[in-house]
């Protein structure tokens, strides 16, 4: 079936190599990265998921040890690889690997668990050290949360945001909802490279 709006599915063995552009979906332990690329990889996402044995079974069974990969064709000749990361600092080593050459990161954070709030300061301190790129902050979970009305400024407070950083509430199951997050960190790699050519 085909996709509407920003995905193209199809490809033609006559068209130019595409360029690719590199963005990182980062977070803590269960909040939605491999979810989310799997929610608007046009191709099956390669992923490294392996069964939980410690106590973080009783939150999911599977979880991500070196990445996730899927990716979007925007145009004839452009496509964003997003790379989904460890949420556990065991696999920390992989954060600074993925984080090569990205033009931009999203940072996910589960509103549902104040661990999760707390663990991405330590993700977003680390993204930020390497690299300056721009971020979007994507707030999910938060239909089960304590006050779900609160939840995207309570993240932006917690994680001490400026203002020009993009916070917003995130199913990491609705196209759409991802789409608006690709779109925001898209628009804010444009931005950027607006304001270096001035």
């Amino acid at each position: 079936m085909a996709r509407a709006g920003i995905v193209h599915r199809r490809y033609h063995g006559s068209r130019r190599t595409a360029r690719p552009l590199k963005i990182v979906v980062t977070g803590p332990f269960s909040a939605g990265k491999t979810t989310l690329i799997e929610t608007i990889s046009e191709v099956a996402v390669v992923g490294t998921e392996r069964r939980i044995t410690d106590g973080s079974a009783a939150v999911k069974a599977t979880t991500t040890v070196a990445m996730d990969f899927g990716r979007i064709t925007f145009a004839e000749d452009l496509s964003l690889y997003l790379f989904g990361t460890p949420g556990q600092r065991r696999f920390e080593v992989m954060w600074e690997v993925l984080s090569e050459g990205m033009i931009g990161f999203i940072l996910m954070v589960n509103a549902a668990d104040e661990r999760s709030v707390d663990e991405a300061a330590h993700i977003l301190d680390s993204f930020s050290r390497y690299a300056d790129v721009p971020c979007v902050v994507a707030v999910t979970h938060t239909d089960v949360a304590e006050n779900p009305a609160s939840c995207v400024e309570h993240v932006r407070r917690v994680l001490e945001l400026p203002e020009g950083v993009p916070v917003l509430a995130c199913d990491a199951r609705s196209r759409d909802d991802v789409k608006e997050l690709l779109l925001t960190i898209l628009f804010g790699v444009l931005r950027r490279l607006e304001e270096a050519a001035r």
